[in-house]
């Protein structure tokens, strides 16, 4: 903590708040959740309840490579958010916009093969098997209006 404090930390295409601890920091960013950035906080020696603020910008750019490449520095396989990719097969971990992009994507697929998944999301059901006698009702244009009058 030899460095002046910052306000405000630019990690990985995101500002970042200074005053925030680097676990919950780290958890602003799109892609990266807290057993993530608790796990890269361990990677790197660093005590997860300080606050980001005081970080070298040695120690910021060690945090940016293991978000672009967690596999390498050793955070397992099952922590990353893009296993077994439809394309190629790889497992890979995305942020921010790259994430909302294959999301995207990955719904679209899903509506044009017409699968089930793909149904419910058009339609804006649940796609996971929830039920839908007692929930779901709002938002949804499903089952017969009341006449309020």
């Amino acid at each position: 903590m030899e460095d002046e404090f910052k306000h405000l930390v630019r990690i990985s295409r995101k500002d970042v708040d200074g005053n925030k601890t680097i676990e919950h920091a780290l958890t602003d960013i799109k892609g990266v959740g807290l057993s993530l950035s608790r796990s890269m906080s361990l990677i790197l020696g660093l005590n997860s309840t300080d606050k980001i603020g005081y970080l070298e910008d040695e120690k910021v750019a060690k945090i940016e490579k293991i978000i672009e490449n967690p596999k390498e520095h050793g955070v397992p396989e099952w922590m990353l958010n893009r296993r077994n990719d439809y394309e190629t097969g790889e497992t890979s971990h995305l942020i921010e916009s790259d994430l909302d992009m294959i999301l995207r994507d990955d719904l679209n697929r899903m509506k044009k093969t017409r699968s089930y998944k793909g149904r419910r999301h058009e339609v804006g059901l649940p796609v996971r098997g929830q039920r839908t006698k007692s929930t779901f009702r709002k938002g949804s244009s499903v089952g017969v209006s009341r006449s309020r009058g």
